[in-house]
């Protein structure tokens, strides 16, 4: 391979290695954040020693690398782990290089800790104290199990009002799962989504309403682009550069889905106006969920298939936060 870097301009990105990268990665069909995280990675992990090519280095410069991360820059474990998975990526998938070295790597450990739990009256103290869209997406992930961003990524087609289902696609470890449609939330959806097929129809009068299709099916369909089955759920209240198209040379402006930020904002202030003392975050209302299912004396294995656990194992750790106690047992002191 030619040197990395040819241009002494220190914010030139090089531009053949992350287009091979970012190429790669699309073609695995990986996630935009995912794509920004890794390249973000591989240019700090080039950037730290002095611009040498991946090439040229090995086990002992991802391991200074990422024992950099942890004694300098004191990043969490998950933050480090994410940083080995992309410079594995890079390796493995970009250069082709033999690994059996990077196994040696040692791998952080992500300390176990339960998770932060709502109580009932909790939920709905936060649930109160929102209105609105934020209000209805924080409704759905405490009544259906969902992720945030697998909340934000529904599609119009995914919801289906007559079996009270959502199917929710690409989930983690891009498994595809189906959920129930809350009773309570089947109005205010269908009102909700009045709304946003008006905002649709005018995206459409003015030249635009294509939403982002996932690669394949953008070429097998490109006309899908514009039906309204294909829209977001919950789309943003303005339109951006789609940053992975672009049409001679001009970007493609499109109505992505609504930011996570936006939420997890808006259930952090609710929480504080509620005067919970909990970090609680979107994310709480699916542990949430999973708990108050398990109290509602539901199998632990239908439990694990509406959240998606892969593991049985996974969804153990909610037993562990239950209101009796650890593992369901009553404190001797309460018997005396």
């Amino acid at each position: 391979m030619q040197t990395l870097l040819q241009n002494s301009d220190k914010n030139v990105d090089p531009p053949k290695l992350l287009d091979q990268v970012r190429g790669k990665i699309r073609l695995k069909h990986y996630s935009i954040r995912t794509e920004q995280a890794y390249l973000d990675w591989i240019k700090r992990f080039i950037l730290h020693f002095d611009k040498r090519h991946p090439i040229e280095m090995g086990a002992v410069e991802v391991e200074v690398f990422l024992t950099h991360l942890a004694v300098e820059r004191n990043v969490s474990a998950s933050t480090q782990n994410q940083a080995k998975s992309a410079l594995l990526f890079l390796y493995k998938e970009v250069l082709g290089a033999e690994l059996p070295w990077l196994d040696k790597v040692e791998q952080a450990k992500t300390p176990k800790r339960l998770p932060t739990v709502l109580t009932k009256s909790e939920v709905q103290a936060v649930l109160s104290r929102l209105s609105g869209t934020h209000w209805l997406i924080a409704s759905l992930l405490y009544g259906t199990g969902m992720r945030i961003m697998e909340g934000l990524r529904l599609r119009v087609k995914d919801i289906d009002f007559e079996r009270k289902e959502i199917l929710i696609r690409d989930g983690k470890g891009f498994k595809d799962r189906v959920t129930m449609l809350p009773l309570t939330l089947v109005e205010p959806l269908k009102t909700h989504l009045q709304r946003v097929k008006q905002l649709h129809q005018n995206d459409l009068n003015d030249g635009l309403g294509a939403v982002y299709m996932p690669q394949a099916l953008g070429l097998k369909y490109p006309y899908a682009a514009r039906d309204w089955i294909w829209q977001y759920v919950f789309p943003s209240g303005h339109l951006s550069q789609d940053p992975r198209e672009v049409v001679d040379g001009e970007p493609v402006m499109r109505r992505h889905h609504l930011q996570d930020q936006t939420v997890q904002r808006a259930v952090r202030q609710a929480v504080v106006d509620a005067s919970i003392t909990k970090a609680a975050t979107p994310h709480t209302l699916r542990h949430s969920f999973a708990t108050h299912l398990l109290e509602g004396g539901y199998d632990i294995r239908t439990v694990q298939e509406l959240l998606g656990h892969s593991d049985v194992a996974t969804t153990m750790i909610y037993t562990h936060v239950l209101n009796k106690g650890g593992r369901g047992v009553s404190s001797p002191l309460d018997i005396l």
